[in-house]
């Protein structure tokens, strides 16, 4: 049998035994990093959220820079336990590891506060500071186990296969473990910090039992983990609330006492007057409800895509006593929210179904509803299997003749999504009506709107609503501007021309993350 040299010892060490990691051990190692690389991975976009949003390019950018830490980290492991014992280099790769993965939290909140509007190049900043120095740190325990264990020449295939294999295990498991398990049982930050202490127990773990670093080394790292741990509860959260889809905040208003604004991640979602659910502060809000009081009368049965805070059906149970209503949200600990801190009670003629839209959606009966109301698209989070043609359709199932499909839109002063979205809904309803809102008019982001039934729609009157439109929050000085914009309708020919050239978004095709990033 024929057998590697072992490394030479370093000085500081002195003679070490050339003996390989038990091989508990070292498939411990190789599979606990792994795992802990990617359950970091997944948490990133939670951590992200408040600042970025969450939409393929955040997990673009997260899932690139991850691997690309993945990737030097491998080399430079290699690299360096090629010239240094890896049982010295070890102890400090965990610890420093660790400290870096509990670093990743006050790094992203500072960047977050401070690294501007830029969509995929500050993601890629708070990325890469937050998050490749821990990847690439860990990923270098992996080919300095696998060094340590290769003293057999004859069985160094089947050697590096299984801690290869073992370190994949690690992936996947830390992968399926976050994604359906840890997400729902903690916030973020508080598993981002238990990742990181274990890996600096662990460290300092490894290097008690072998005391093959000097212990002002292991000190000095030991205080870079506390260092990180300070700054991870020092510098506050944006989040009153960590769910598994949202950072969320009940902000109160300033100006009136009963106000209440829900901040989902990083932009301003719904807003509700305690005292009067009549009270409407959102443009996009009032174009919906323009739409239910021209299309229809008296008490509607009413589904609504998103929850948010609840705002419509507040003004439906006010204003259209006797409907019944069904909300479809996604996130249940949102709806726990909205119930306990901003007042509302579902009562008798509100339904709530927790779950996917589209597959809440098909939970629906024929013909059983006068409006859908969707209002799942954010500026950067557009559930893109909401926004095709054959949703839609599953959408129109569900309307009754004559019912009305109302949407609320965030896109650039381009609208290339709107455009699209405009186009895809005109393959299934007879009449569009598409309400451009004042930021994509006046050259920036903001809401629009689209009105969609089978049945002619009442553009005049909406005409009219949208012309006497008055936002609470003006003063009389904004309101008396004659130059102010309150939106544009676009219908009929018009229509035809504004979609002109325009992608229909379907099941197979629907890219809607570039046709917003396209148009900011």
């Amino acid at each position: 049998m024929t057998r590697a040299e072992p490394s030479a010892p370093s000085d500081e060490t002195g003679d070490l035994a050339a003996d390989p990691l038990p091989g508990w051990l070292a498939i411990a190692l190789v599979t606990g990093t792994s795992a802990a690389v990617l359950v970091l991975e997944i948490l990133a976009g939670r951590l992200l959220a408040p600042y970025v949003g969450v939409s393929l390019e955040t997990f673009t950018g997260i899932i690139g820079v991850i691997l690309a830490g993945i990737a030097v980290g491998a080399w430079a492991g290699g690299v360096a336990a090629d010239h240094i014992d890896p049982r010295r280099l070890l102890p400090p790769l965990l610890l420093l590891g660790g400290a870096l993965a509990i670093a990743t939290i006050p790094i992203v909140r500072t960047l977050g506060d401070t690294s501007g509007t830029g969509g995929g190049i500050r993601i890629l900043i708070l990325t890469t500071f937050g998050f490749l120095p821990s990847a690439t740190v860990l990923s270098a325990v992996p080919p300095a186990v696998i060094k340590l264990q290769l003293l057999d020449l004859a069985s160094t295939g089947s050697t590096v296969g299984r801690l290869s294999a073992w370190s994949t295990a690690g992936a996947l498991f830390g992968t399926f473990f976050t994604g359906y398990v840890l997400v729902a049982a903690a916030a973020v930050t508080t598993l981002i910090v238990i990742v990181g202490l274990v890996l600096v127990a662990s460290g300092i773990a490894l290097w008690a039992v072998g005391r093959v670093r000097k212990v002002n080394e292991m000190l000095s790292l030991t205080a870079v983990a506390a260092l990180s741990l300070f700054g991870a509860v020092a510098i506050d959260s944006p989040c009153e609330t960590q769910t598994a889809y949202y950072c969320l905040s009940v902000l109160e208003d300033p100006t009136l006492d009963s106000g209440r604004t829900l901040l989902l991640d990083d932009l301003r979602h719904s807003y509700v007057d305690l005292d009067d659910p009549e009270r409407l502060e959102f443009w996009y809000i009032r174009r919906l409800v323009d739409a239910i009081e021209v299309e229809t009368s008296g008490p509607i049965d009413i589904a609504y895509l998103g929850g948010g805070a609840f705002t419509i059906p507040r003004y439906v149970r006010a204003t259209r006593p006797g409907s019944e209503q069904i909300i479809l949200e996604i996130d249940g600990d949102l709806v726990e929210v909205v119930e306990n801190e901003i007042d509302f009670d579902r009562g008798d003629d509100v339904e709530i179904i927790v779950g996917d839209g589209r597959l809440s959606m098909r939970e629906l009966p024929t013909d059983s509803v006068d409006v859908v109301i969707g209002d799942a698209f954010g500026s950067r989070a557009v559930p893109f299997h909401l926004a095709t043609r054959e949703f839609i359709e599953e959408v129109d199932e569900v309307l009754r003749p004559g019912g009305i499909y109302a949407a609320n839109i965030i896109d650039g002063p381009e609208e290339r999504f709107v455009e699209a979205y405009a186009a895809t809904v005109a393959e299934v309803y007879e009449h569009v009506v598409v309400v451009r809102g004042p930021g994509p008019l006046q050259g920036f982001r903001g809401n629009s709107a689209l009105i969609a039934s089978h049945e002619p729609i009442d553009v005049a009157a909406l005409g009219e609503r949208l012309a006497a439109d008055v936002d609470p929050s003006d003063t009389p000085e904004q309101t008396a501007d004659p130059d102010r914009v309150v939106g544009e309708i676009v219908t009929g020919d018009a229509l035809v021309d504004y979609v002109a050239g325009a992608e229909v978004i379907t099941d197979d095709f629907a890219p809607v993350d570039q046709l917003l990033a396209a148009s900011s």
